[in-house]
């Protein structure tokens, strides 16, 4: 097996918190990840919160700026769209059932409302959960979720023994 350049492309569609998507950041630079942010975002790229939780690892980072879906959907740096799974509550599939591949795109939607309907209708049939017990609760933290399924990608895609 070879490492492609790029793991998994993580697209946070406007993301709010800088905290969250700092997080995510370093999470992406130590799993070799590509992070795509889709505008418009809620912070500043450079605020400190930012950079209080992941701003240390951004030189590591690749991460592509897309000014809106559309242009997201253009860039050579996207990975194909019937690859990309949707993460939402919405759905019934969890990310458990997913066959994920190297390369493919993991996209989240942002802390208050998630993904526009727009996504849901054009990503309805790759649309996963993850399960939890306590259905009061409506979801776990954007940074937790992003974790919980890279690393569930990465581990179906053997990557622990890359490289041995």
């Amino acid at each position: 097996m070879t490492i492609s350049l790029w793991m998994f492309h993580i697209i946070l569609y406007q993301p709010e918190i800088p905290q969250n998507t700092g997080n995510i950041g370093r999470l992406c630079a130590v799993t070799h990840c590509r992070l795509h942010l889709i505008h418009p975002i809620g912070f500043e790229i450079t605020d400190k919160k930012l950079r209080r939780s992941g701003m240390d690892y951004w030189y590591e980072l690749d991460v592509q700026h897309h000014k809106d879906w559309e242009t997201f959907e253009r860039s050579p740096m996207a990975p194909s769209l019937n690859r990309i799974f949707m993460l939402t509550t919405k759905a019934k599939k969890t990310y458990w059932e997913a066959s994920f591949l190297e390369g493919d795109g993991l996209l989240f939607g942002n802390e208050g409302s998630g993904c526009p309907d727009f996504l849901h209708q054009k990503l309805g049939h790759q649309r996963l959960t993850i399960p939890h017990k306590n259905t009061a609760m409506r979801s776990l933290n954007l940074a937790n979720s992003v974790s919980i399924v890279v690393y569930e990608a990465l581990r179906q895609t053997d990557f622990v023994n890359l490289g041995k």
